[in-house]
């Protein structure tokens, strides 16, 4: 196909690339042609912004053959559907970064999570295309975890030139349109492509590759803010109706002048006190428990910042040492051997006075007691993946009990990103 005039976009060929890639991977079609195309000479490539813009050079479609053309249209959309902009800006507040070069690096860990399975079967891989595998990196992560291996310097005179735009790393460049610009997609439009494009790969899953359909699947079902759930949880057990409430005579109520020659009590609410029983059996790792006395820190913020309200409970087959809060800092974390968390919740039970909240932060590999506690009682969850391993390797049919109906369930964990 030949060009307009010198210079110009040659749209022919582009769309036939466009179309070439929707037949490749048909079900990507809704998000390829959702794209708007604008013509940049300011673009190295092709690169997209987070409004679903697809900003494209007139000389790269030039020296590009159809075919390449149509790997780097899905590469592109991609970006966008993975919401890897959005992810990187996530990372970025987590990190301070704001350089450009932290920006090309996430560029290049989003390029790697795309490039790992995105071609082949009808559709070329465009040269210059970074792989996991040429970096000495294993396939299958998502961009989050190259970030965390990558290094760049080696890389920064032959990876410069790849820039995906802002939709890839959430950077605005010059040539954006920006949020007001004509022909981009709103919120909710964007969120309804992402949908028709989740059905599309879960009706014909034998059509996409697994990368895309644990997209799809998590399209469905959106990873849950587990830490604002768990705090929450935590909230409202510990204000819930009657909790911290009891009768006192240090203050007489006023119906006692209506009961002349008696002294009547008054109710009154008192800070609530939590118990959290920490699973320290040997099938809880160690990343774990530390990540569960960095949860305890947080729900001392949940009630209030009462940290002297707060104690602390490691068990294992057997219940330990009850530790204040107030000196979490030194609080060991004993045990390794079995799990029976009946007797964390004996022993928090047996504590004078007693808590109005039991947290507990376990794997679940646990027998529970067969009875409710006589307190609001919240599950934190370490997430066990079967296909990791047995349950138990004396016996691998075993499968452990779900935490009881009168308890609220939280799973703790990193909450993943949308690949």
């Amino acid at each position: 196909m030949i060009a307009d005039a010198p210079g110009t976009l040659d749209l022919d060929k582009l769309f036939a690339a466009r179309l070439h890639a929707a037949r490749a991977r048909p079900y990507l079609a809704t998000a390829l042609f959702a794209l708007h195309t604008v013509e940049s000479r300011q673009v190295p490539t092709m690169a997209v912004d987070r409004h679903w813009r697809c900003y494209v050079s007139p000389a790269f479609v030039d020296r590009t053959p159809v075919e390449e053309l149509a790997g780097v249209w899905v590469h592109e959309v991609s970006h966008l559907l993975r919401d890897h902009h959005g992810r990187s800006d996530r990372v970025a507040r987590e990190r301070s970064w704001t350089g450009q070069g932290e920006r090309l690096r996430m560029n290049i860990a989003a390029d790697c999570e795309i490039n790992d399975d995105v071609f082949g079967d009808g559709l070329v891989r465009p040269k210059g295309a970074v792989r996991p595998r040429s970096l000495g990196l294993p396939e299958g992560w998502l961009m989050e975890d190259y970030l965390r291996e990558l290094r760049i310097e080696p890389l920064t005179p032959s990876a410069a030139w790849l820039d995906c735009g802002s939709g890839a790393d959430g950077l605005e460049r010059e040539w954006d349109l920006g949020p007001d610009g004509a022909h981009g997609l709103s919120e909710q439009e964007r969120d309804a492509v992402r949908f028709r494009v989740a059905q599309g790969i879960a009706g014909r899953p034998g059509n996409a590759s697994k990368g895309w359909q644990r997209w799809a699947e998590e399209a469905f079902h959106p990873p849950q803010p587990w830490r604002e759930l768990l705090g929450a949880a935590v909230r409202s057990a510990a204000c819930g109706p009657g909790v911290g409430e009891d009768y006192t005579y240090g203050r007489p109520s006023r119906r006692s002048a209506g009961v002349p020659g008696a002294v009547l009590p008054s109710l009154r609410r008192s800070p609530p006190r939590v118990s959290v029983v920490i699973d320290t059996s040997g099938s809880v790792s160690d990343t774990e428990l530390g990540s569960a006395l960095l949860e305890v820190a947080a729900i001392s913020s949940a009630v209030g910042g009462r940290r002297d309200l707060i104690t602390v409970l490691p068990c294992d087959a057997a219940a330990r040492i009850v530790h204040p809060l107030c000196r979490g800092e030194g609080i060991p974390l004993m045990g390794g051997g079995g799990t029976d968390l009946r007797t964390g919740f004996a022993k928090a039970l047996r504590a004078n006075p007693r808590p109005d909240v039991i947290v507990v932060l376990t794997d679940g590999q646990t027998p529970w007691p067969e009875t409710r506690p006589a307190c609001r009682t919240v599950v934190g969850l370490f997430p066990r993946q079967r296909a990791a391993g047995s349950w138990d390797e004396d016996d691998p049919d075993y499968v452990p009990d779900s935490p009881p109906g009168w308890a609220r369930v939280v799973v703790i964990g990193s909450a993943p990103a949308t690949r």
